[in-house]
């Protein structure tokens, strides 16, 4: 039942996906993040069937585009979406630490806010109306949802927290950190051979770049806000997905030329 538990926390807090209301306390957030890649999961299959429906009704590539950029929003509510957000303001403001972590709290959203998000919504339509929508790449691209959540678990249970309080140093707080590594190395680990078992060039240039994302977060949550909070957990997922579509659509571009 704990386990259940923790599964309807991550379904309930990380996504708009239907499940039972579960108590807010610690032991049912404990195996929560080892559950966080399973809503990438449910992202991917969700691609293939938007595809699927695509060509039974003939949609353009436009439309598709369009389609996929906005499916990770609508199926997580935008939680991402808006600690990118909230990044994006805080670092905007070249501020002392402390000031940027009172930015991120902030719910209103700044004007910088506005433009990276129509920024990053641009480029990752734009990538989406670029990339084979068949194929092994698109096998790549249904997984860096799992890939992505895979790492930025493993980095709310080993990355110092920015905050004592918050979302994020909450569920660090209430993990099970030896279990939730585990698992999340295992969940890492098989997106990972699977990406460079069905397209080597592709997949191993999204490992690649979700590897670099990775390491982009940590260093620039240590040296400009002292260490990871929620909503820079929210900016790592997005920032990894949409480096993944652009390493998946050269590696695509650089293999036709091959």
């Amino acid at each position: 039942m704990k386990l259940l538990r923790s599964f309807c926390m991550a379904l309930t807090m990380y996504s708009r996906l239907p499940a039972p209301r579960v108590a807010w306390r610690e032991e049912n957030m404990a195996y929560a993040m080892c559950f966080f890649p399973v809503i990438g999961g449910v992202i991917g299959l969700l691609m293939f069937l938007l595809l699927a429906l695509g060509e039974l009704l003939s949609l353009g590539r436009t439309l598709m585009a369009a389609f996929l950029t906005v499916l990770p929003l609508a199926v997580t509510g935008g939680i991402h979406m808006d600690g990118f957000c909230d990044v994006a303001d805080a670092r905007a403001s070249h501020a002392p630490r402390e000031k940027k972590l009172e930015i991120m709290k902030d719910p209103h959203a700044g004007a910088f806010a506005v433009i990276a998000c129509g920024a990053y919504l641009l480029v990752n339509f734009g990538l989406w109306h670029e990339v084979p929508l068949s194929g092994s790449s698109m096998r790549v691209l249904a997984l860096s949802p799992v890939l992505s959540r895979g790492l930025s678990a493993l980095a709310v249970v080993s990355f110092r927290g920015a905050r004592r309080d918050g979302l994020l140093a909450t569920f660090r707080s209430a993990s099970d950190v030896r279990v939730v590594r585990i698992v999340s190395g295992l969940w890492i680990t098989a997106a990972a051979c699977v990406m460079l078992w069905r397209a080597p060039l592709a997949g191993g240039a999204a490992v690649v770049a979700a590897g670099a994302s990775f390491l982009h977060y940590r260093i620039m949550a240590y040296r400009e806000f002292g260490g990871a909070t929620g909503d820079l957990a929210g900016y790592f997922v997005q920032v990894c997905e949409l480096a993944v579509l652009g390493a998946v659509m050269l590696a695509e571009r650089i293999g036709g030329l091959l």
